[in-house]
């Protein structure tokens, strides 16, 4: 079954934790690509060179199709899994999580630096909320002038996304519907105006809701 919506971060953030004198400085980006990811890592070393440790882990794809983790010399699997595990947990996606870590002359062991790395993701998460994106897909509706009004009021009450309208020649309405409600649209655009057009598709986009 294709995946036609999934959760990614409603804002961008910095959060900063400690645990035994160490720092843990998370920052939470939204990102489109791998190579966006790794851009935002290697912001974060060139912005914190005084740091011992930058880990990272970001999920990307519409169904977690890319992830990625590093401890960056943490002892191997207490840093970077640890935050990807965080990331999977919520159900996010189009992430790039990445941990900088100031040593306060305490070890904190295996356990701890899983917990610290863990509790610094969970924080970021519960400060930069989720926002849900949908498949969604282009159509062009063509209507007369008179009943553009009529048409566009009922299509946003039935939850269909109104991106525009263009009045050169005949009305024109630049529409986005989800695809549980594509089957559904002709007999919509009937039922709002007898005089509407045929819908005439112009594509598919993920779009925040």
């Amino acid at each position: 079954m294709s995946v036609t919506s999934y959760l990614t971060l409603g804002r961008d953030v910095e959060v900063e934790t400690e645990a035994k004198r160490s720092r843990f400085l998370c920052r939470l980006t939204r990102v489109g690509s791998e190579e966006a990811a790794r851009a935002v890592v290697e912001e974060e070393r060139r912005r914190h060179w005084d740091a011992r440790h930058h880990c990272s882990a970001f999920v990307l794809g519409a169904a977690a199709e890319v992830m990625r983790s590093s401890d960056d010399g943490e002892p191997s699997g207490t840093a970077g899994a640890p935050m990807l595990e965080v990331l999977r947990g919520r159900e996010v996606s189009d992430v790039a999580a990445v941990v900088t870590r100031w040593f306060g002359g305490v070890l904190l062991g295996a356990g701890g630096l899983v917990r610290a790395y863990s509790d610094a993701v969970r924080v970021g998460l519960d400060a930069a909320g989720v926002r849900e994106r949908r498949l969604m897909h282009g159509y062009d509706v063509g209507v007369a002038h008179g009943d553009a009004g009529k048409l566009e009021h009922g299509l946003r009450a039935a939850g269909v996304v109104v991106r525009g309208v263009d009045y050169a020649g005949e009305a024109t309405l630049h529409i986005a519907v989800p695809s549980a409600a594509v089957d559904r649209l002709p007999q919509l655009l009937a039922e709002l105006s007898g005089g509407v057009r045929p819908a005439v598709p112009v594509g598919s986009e993920w779009v925040d809701c």
